[in-house]
């Protein structure tokens, strides 16, 4: 027997109904805040994560699915969401346009590591991004937004939030936090090399020696340049304004190279080890580093998978029409008569004949609101059995009628 690839799942019922739950309402909630969707290829040019996520990430030193197609292409599938949708915006010339633009995306996404809860190897995201707005006050309305969606659903979660800062700030701190890691001795190797890449990076390991280690070493939040410092208390005090709780957390710096100013996450303590939820920030200067025009941008994503298990789709009332024939030579007459009913209503048709109380134990099974069933004695009498299973109600209805 041929199974699914490890670290690789099926979507099915109930999962796939709490899936198209979850997408249905959040692409509803993004459209209030002015996004719209957007699709990009699950295949991208490996260049495009290594440019974008960073060589210094465990996405691209440990993770992608890469591999070399049959045009002599190195291409791999999108371990992210962010760089294909920055990669549309400069190929269609959107920078070139100025103003703001605001997408919002869902798919799957693929990054092989260690199939574990909350941990797949194709795994579900949506995401948003915006474009164009440096305002601090876009900052707080994507993690607005954020906080909509994981309220709507009843997750339980926490705001982690930090300033990853500017160029201008950044590149000296670099300098420093370098040396002070050098002086460092017994970082685990994925630090030994992200010191010589991206130094900032260290915060992000998970292992305890190293946070042990790491725990006396200077954080670029004492280091932000005046505007850093001005973006990033603007946001605080629009937040507390807000009545929005959020939490400081100076080892906040995302796994991918490409943010900075604000960084946030959203954690649930009902998930486990694997707490985060969803998170974001700024990438002001990633447009620019895929040759595009200087654009700030902004954006999150959502760990699906993550989310499914936390929430529940509410009772749906009964709907739409089942119909079914215990007369063999009803079939083709139930069919008619359902395939018209079909271009006004829901409807679903049974093609084999069968007793009174299979059909309505099958009309119950999938919800429906009405049972419509031709027997012996309705064909002869050109008339279907209606049941409405809602109120326990039951009529005969000639079939000229039910046109």
């Amino acid at each position: 027997m041929i199974k699914a690839p490890r670290g690789m799942k099926d979507t099915l019922t109930p999962m796939s109904e709490k899936y198209t739950y979850f997408i249905e309402n959040t692409t509803a909630i993004a459209k209030k805040y002015g996004f719209s969707f957007i699709e990009t290829p699950i295949l991208e040019e490996t260049a495009l994560f290594k440019r974008s996520v960073g060589e210094s990430s465990d996405i691209v030193g440990k993770e992608m699915y890469q591999f070399t197609d049959k045009g002599g292409n190195d291409v791999c599938l999108r371990p992210e969401g962010t760089a294909g949708v920055v990669r549309s915006f400069v190929e269609n010339k959107s920078d070139r346009i100025g103003g703001k633009h605001k997408f919002f995306y869902y798919g799957p996404m693929f990054r092989y590591e260690r199939p574990q809860k909350g941990r797949l190897r194709q795994f579900h995201q949506f995401g948003i991004e915006s474009f164009g707005d440096e305002n601090s006050l876009e900052d707080v309305s994507i993690i607005v937004l954020l906080k909509e969606i994981l309220d709507f659903f009843g997750v339980n979660y926490e705001i982690k939030l930090n300033s990853l800062g500017c160029i201008e700030c950044m590149t000296p701190y670099h300098a420093r936090l370098k040396e002070e890691l050098n002086n460092t001795d017994g970082l685990c190797s994925d630090c030994q090399r992200r010191k010589d890449t991206n130094p900032i990076r260290v915060f992000d390991c998970k292992n305890k020696d190293c946070q042990t280690l790491l725990k006396d070493i200077s954080r670029l939040n004492e280091s932000l340049c005046k505007e850093c410092s001005t973006h990033f208390n603007s946001i605080q005090s629009m937040l507390k304004k807000l009545n929005i709780n959020y939490e400081l957390d100076e080892n906040l710096v995302r796994g991918l190279d490409y943010y900075n100013r604000t960084a946030f996450e959203f954690i649930s303590s009902d998930l486990g080890a694997q707490n985060a939820v969803a998170g974001g920030g700024r990438y002001d200067k990633l447009v620019e580093f895929l040759d595009g025009k200087p654009t700030p941008a902004i954006g999150f994503a959502i760990g699906i998978e993550r989310l499914l298990d936390m929430i529940e789709v509410p009772m749906t009332k009964r709907e739409g029409y089942y119909f079914g024939a215990i007369d063999e030579d009803a079939i083709e007459v139930i069919y008619t008569q359902a395939t018209i009913f079909r271009k006004e209503h829901k409807v679903t048709i049974s093609y084999d004949k069968k007793s009174l109380k299979a059909h309505l134990k099958a009309a119950d099974k999938i919800n429906a609101k009405y049972c419509a069933i031709i027997g012996e004695d309705e064909l002869k009498a050109d008339k279907i059995w209606i049941k409405d299973l809602e109120e326990k109600i039951e009529s005969l209805v000639d079939c000229k009628d039910m046109d």
